[in-house]
């Protein structure tokens, strides 16, 4: 069967899926979107992606042109429409077609875009084995230019971090903040754990708050670790017992190396296995409501 693409209430072939040249979010990127999962017939956390969609096109003055409840059902329409039980959602609202020029206000009509496939960003072996990544050279965005809290169309700042691994023959990159603090990856947020307690870097050091962050920090408190927020050098990476990666598409990934140094022993540790472990047992059960 053919993949159907929702826009604006219909939906197309995926061939047939098209924006305008004259879209503001090809021309500027001016627009936000949400990556969700959906496992066995169940969204994941729909009304946490749809309500950071919503803050994030407040954020930018973009007014989406649905209630939260008409977009919740036009993401369950679209996953229906392309028979998928297993999935990645992609929604996208651009600011829409307007003249050439940043004003945008000149644009009249949101362009709101719902894709529906699969996707796997990493082999089931480097879930076994945890990544090789590196700390770029690329700092991430400083959070008083543009909040990393706005989940914008605009990566270009996580792109060239990109780059940089995919240069470097590394999964992902770990990005500093402007004061030499950890941030975030270029896709992922980033724990560790020292002393059996988890370490993550606080929204103040310029991060996405991510649902799977989230969700990861409510696991890790049930099961009675102790979880802080707290700023993060380089140093502190280097001499972690553990460290993995969440995210919505990834998931909760380990961390095997660091810029060529061993995390550890440099196999994933057990406070690692056990969180992926609850959190694959959330996400099925979460399937089986």
């Amino acid at each position: 069967m053919e993949p159907k693409v929702y826009i604006n209430g219909k939906l197309y072939p995926k061939e047939d899926a098209k924006v305008s040249v004259f879209d503001h979010g090809l021309l500027y990127g001016d627009g936000v979107f949400e990556g969700i999962r959906c496992y066995n017939g169940s969204v994941f956390k729909l009304s946490e992606h749809i309500d950071r969609l919503y803050d994030s096109a407040e954020a930018i003055a973009l007014e989406i042109g649905l209630t939260k409840d008409a977009l919740k059902n036009a993401v369950l329409d679209t996953l229906e429409a392309n028979n998928l039980r297993d999935s990645y959602i992609r929604l996208v609202v651009t600011r829409g077609v307007g003249k050439l020029g940043l004003d945008p206000f000149n644009c009249e009509t949101p362009q709101l875009i719902i894709i529906t496939d699969t996707i796997q960003l990493y082999s089931k072996e480097l879930y076994e084995k945890g990544l090789d990544v590196i700390i770029v050279h690329t700092i991430r965005n400083h959070p008083d230019a543009l909040s990393p809290t706005v989940k914008s169309m605009n990566y270009l700042n996580n792109i060239l971090a990109k780059i940089e691994c995919i240069k470097a023959g590394a999964a992902e990159g770990i990005m500093l903040n402007k004061d030499g603090y950890v941030a975030e990856c270029t896709g992922d947020n980033i724990f560790i754990v020292k002393d059996n307690e988890i370490l993550t870097p606080p929204v103040s050091a310029g991060i996405l708050i991510g649902i799977t962050r989230n969700v990861v920090i409510e696991l890790a408190k049930e099961a009675g670790t102790t979880v802080r927020e707290e700023q993060l050098t380089q140093e502190d990476l280097y001499n972690a017992d553990e460290c993995f990666l969440t995210g919505t598409a990834a998931e909760i990934i380990p961390v095997a190396n660091i810029d060529g140094k061993k995390v550890s022993t440099g196999k994933p540790g057990k406070i690692t296995l056990s969180l992926l472990k609850k959190y694959q047992e959330l996400t099925s059960a979460h399937s089986s409501v």
